[in-house]
């Protein structure tokens, strides 16, 4: 059954595409040639070739459980040790069907993973590679970044506490600003005329409002007395 699925795979890509077998020992051969002049041009040629095979390998399988019975298919499966691993190679065969392997063949194999795996996020993208003619792994990869959506950035909460030194903290109130400088000028005038600081007039401020919101403190009309 595997010879059959490497020659299926052969018939389809193109007549320049290594068969299998052959292409395992140049492989090995590359991977024990350090000083090989080709390396870099192996490396490049190899990705198109695996990106191409997984296609076509995930087309086919895709092909097979639509033709064989539930049984043959399963057995299909258990026979190539595929049990369990079919899932992803399905996937690659629905979201990538308006394509070709050879459309995909510049994109690396992680990347067709990728956007298979997560082809509710991808879908924009997908939709848009079918409107190049020459997909390569860089514009892929301008796509998903132009359809990522930035982070926003929590706002920070304002806080009125400053550290000291020594590890304490204390309350410090930012600037007022009011219009005709009313606050101000009635701070100021409390303090002359009372001698008490900014910090114990805003103290006492705040506990007659806390205190007025509880309940506790009564405004009355003006004339009014308890």
């Amino acid at each position: 059954m595997m010879t059959r699925v490497q020659s299926v795979i052969a018939e389809q890509v193109d007549e320049k595409v290594i068969a299998l077998s052959e292409f395992g020992k140049y492989v090995e051969e590359k991977a024990n040639d350090s000083n090989s002049a080709g390396a870099e041009k192996f490396q490049v040629l190899s990705l198109a070739d695996v990106t191409k095979t997984i296609l076509h390998h995930a087309f086919w399988l895709a092909e097979q459980k639509q033709k064989l019975s539930a049984k043959a298919y399963k057995k299909l499966l258990v026979d190539q040790g595929w049990k369990g691993e079919e899932k992803k190679y399905l996937k690659i065969a629905a979201v990538f069907s308006k394509f070709s392997p050879q459309d995909l063949a510049q994109v690396e194999p992680l990347t067709v993973y990728q956007l298979a795996n997560n082809s509710n996020k991808y879908k924009p993208v997908i939709d848009a590679l079918l409107d190049i003619t020459a997909i390569t792994q860089e514009s892929v990869r301008s796509l998903v970044k132009q359809r990522r959506t930035p982070r926003q950035s929590k706002p920070q909460k304002p806080s009125i506490w400053r550290r000291t030194n020594n590890g304490g903290r204390y309350c410090q109130i930012p600037p007022i600003h009011s219009e005709y400088e009313h606050t101000g000028v009635t701070l100021q005038k409390m303090m002359d005329s009372e001698g008490l600081t900014a910090q114990q007039i805003v103290s006492e401020a705040i506990a007659l409002r806390q205190a007025y919101k509880e309940g506790r403190l009564v405004l009355l009309p003006e004339g009014e007395t308890c």
